[in-house]
């Protein structure tokens, strides 16, 4: 197969579709692909230290994905297409390391099964993103990968824990990429790097093989820098694993003629949406200037008008849910350590501990996640307790009547989805650690329910602010529609002008 000329093919925002027309009009191939966004990680990850391994299969990969077009055509809805993984996602031929010094050589019998979907699909697992240590966190720092960067301000956070992979797709390392959200961790990182991010119902996409926090909130998810291909990104990973019963929950909930049928850029003309007042503005005095949040809500409220010039009408909702009741339904501490301990055993000679606290004891974490154990009682749970552990049990029925009260305050007031900011503050400079307490996180991480977060402008200092759409159950469809429509009446996602190409 003759390659084609280098500079024949717009690397620069290539989307899904730009990247199959470009297969078929003979612009690109999939190798070529492959090598353009290896140079840009090479040229330009010392300063975003995004990446923690490059795939050397991907070559490989990609030349017998071109044979097999040039005989037969596409083997999939993602073929040729190079994504970039979290590394909490386990890869047969990758190591999967959770951004741990103690993970580094630690390679996988096999793939997740997101992962497996995904090359299935046709898709070129291209590198392995950095991420908060664990997943335990919000700053995306590890003791294996250290700091990753803000792609709009190299001072700044990324947000966390999928900051490598959202920084990644926002300066162009690959096509699109794959996070996990346990609260927050999809959300706030797409929100500061002015990237797309989906945190789908919990049921739709299966967990397993991705190293867990707590499985009441654990969901892989698409990073992608626009919704449709957000959209063709969860059509490929959603889908019935018999290896995780949850997703029996999402069986049949995927609707025949996929997400991609439901982008109408008039997706906001008759949408009602409901503005969560609740989670604007700064909420703790000592995290951040008052001033921060003003930045963030000024964006936001810009988008509100927007929003309503494409049709939509925007309502306040003073309260969903009230926040100490929502803050007390967080599961973490009770199956962190349970989770953990099994995924450690499914890895079996893989594995190079035997527990989280042999982990923890080791000393080997980042200082910052290091620290973050102390003040818990994460390592004093008795798992095989924990059905009879009334406060666990307390917390799981709380979540059951969020749930409720947030889909009944939809249901009263006939709202689309919800509408927040991810973040009530923008990136903080490193070394100051990203203030948890004013992330937006839980309302879907504690009913389970969709939320969609899309770029909605910068602020004057040029940092990008993002807008969370939360949907009902299974109500992807919908929320793809609003976010689309929103994204097509906006085009607020710009390219990063340090790693502009």
């Amino acid at each position: 197969m003759t390659a084609p000329p280098a500079d024949s093919f717009s690397l620069a925002e290539a989307t899904i579709a730009d990247i199959h027309d470009g297969f078929s009009n003979g612009t690109v191939t999939a190798e070529s692909l492959v090598d353009r966004y290896l140079a840009r990680i090479d040229a330009h990850d010392d300063d975003l230290n995004a990446i923690l391994t490059v795939n050397g299969n991907a070559r490989e990969r990609a030349r017998r994905l071109d044979v097999t077009f040039s005989d037969d055509g596409f083997v999939g809805p993602l073929h040729g297409v190079p994504i970039i993984v979290k590394d909490n996602q386990d890869t047969h031929d990758m190591p999967t390391t959770a951004g741990s010094v103690a993970f580094a050589e630690s390679v996988p019998p096999r793939d997740a099964s997101v992962i497996k979907r995904l090359r299935e699909a046709g898709a070129i697992v291209l590198a392995k993103a950095n991420l908060q240590e664990l997943s335990f966190g919000v700053d995306t720092v590890s003791s294996l990968g250290g700091p990753t960067r803000n792609a709009y301000d190299l001072d700044r956070r990324p947000s966390g824990s999928s900051g490598g992979t959202a920084a990644a797709i926002a300066a162009n390392f690959g096509a699109v990429g794959t996070g996990s959200d346990t609260c927050s961790s999809v959300r706030s990182p797409p929100a500061f790097n002015d990237v797309v991010g989906v945190r789908p119902t919990m049921g739709l996409v299966s967990r397993t093989g991705i190293i867990p926090l707590t499985a009441t909130q654990d969901t892989a998810s698409p990073i992608t820098r626009t919704v449709e291909d957000a959209a063709r990104m969860l059509e490929a990973m959603a889908g019935y694993d018999p290896t995780d019963p949850i997703t029996a929950l999402g069986d049949g909930r995927i609707p025949d003629e996929g997400y991609t049928a439901h982008l109408d850029p008039d997706g906001l003309d008759g949408a009602r949406i409901g503005v969560a007042r609740q989670f604007f503005g700064l909420r703790d005095g000592g995290s951040a200037p008052a001033s921060a949040a003003a930045t963030v809500t000024n964006v936001i409220e810009g988008a509100l008008a927007e929003m309503e010039a494409a049709g939509a009408t925007v309502v306040d909702v003073d309260e969903v849910v009230d926040l100490s009741f929502l803050e007390s339904a967080r599961t973490l501490e009770y199956e962190f350590a349970r989770e953990f301990d099994a995924y450690l055993e499914a890895l079996g000679d893989a594995a190079p501990v035997d527990s989280l606290g042999d982990l923890v004891a080791a000393d080997v974490l980042h200082p910052s996640v290091q620290e973050r154990f102390e003040p818990t009682s994460i390592l004093d749970v008795d798992p095989d307790g924990l059905d009879s552990n009334t406060g666990y049990l307390r917390r799981l029925r709380r979540r059951d009547r969020i749930k409720e009260t947030t889909l009944a305050r939809m249901a009263d007031d006939d709202l689309d989805a919800l509408v927040y900011p991810p973040s009530r503050v923008p990136p903080v400079e490193i070394p100051s650690n990203q203030p948890f307490q004013e992330m937006n996180c839980a309302l879907a991480a504690h009913t389970g329910l969709p939320a969609v977060v899309v770029p909605a402008g910068f602020t004057d200092d040029g940092l990008p602010v993002g807008l969370e759409l939360l949907g009902r159950e299974f109500g992807e469809p919908r929320l793809f529609e609003v976010a689309f429509g929103f994204e097509q009446a906006t085009d607020h996602r710009r390219q990063p002008t340090r790693f502009a190409e």
